[in-house]
């Protein structure tokens, strides 16, 4: 099984969001459907910009739990390495 680490954004250099899951097409939909009342769907935070993948859980936690600890700048240089143009990575997933 495969565990994803995510980032969404609200638009480029706009609010970030950082999830893990084991399911990144599905989540994705859910912040993009505002399925529940969250932090995405409360500031418009619905482009997956990043992502990245693994297959032991504990080391996707441990990676998610690192980012949300990074100043903004180093989540922007990440984004924006594969990303530059901060566009929804979403369609190329399906």
């Amino acid at each position: 099984m495969s565990y994803y680490v995510y980032m969404l954004a609200s638009k480029k250099n706009g609010v970030l969001y950082i999830g893990i899951t084991n399911d990144l097409i599905r989540r994705v939909y859910e912040h993009k459907a505002n399925a529940v009342k969250s932090f995405t769907s409360r500031y418009n935070v619905h482009l997956l910009v990043w992502f990245e993948i693994y297959d032991d859980p504990l080391i996707a936690i441990t990676r998610e739990k690192e980012l949300k600890k990074w100043r903004r700048d180093w989540k922007v240089a990440l984004i924006e390495a594969n990303n530059p143009e901060w566009h929804d990575l979403y369609a190329s997933i399906l």
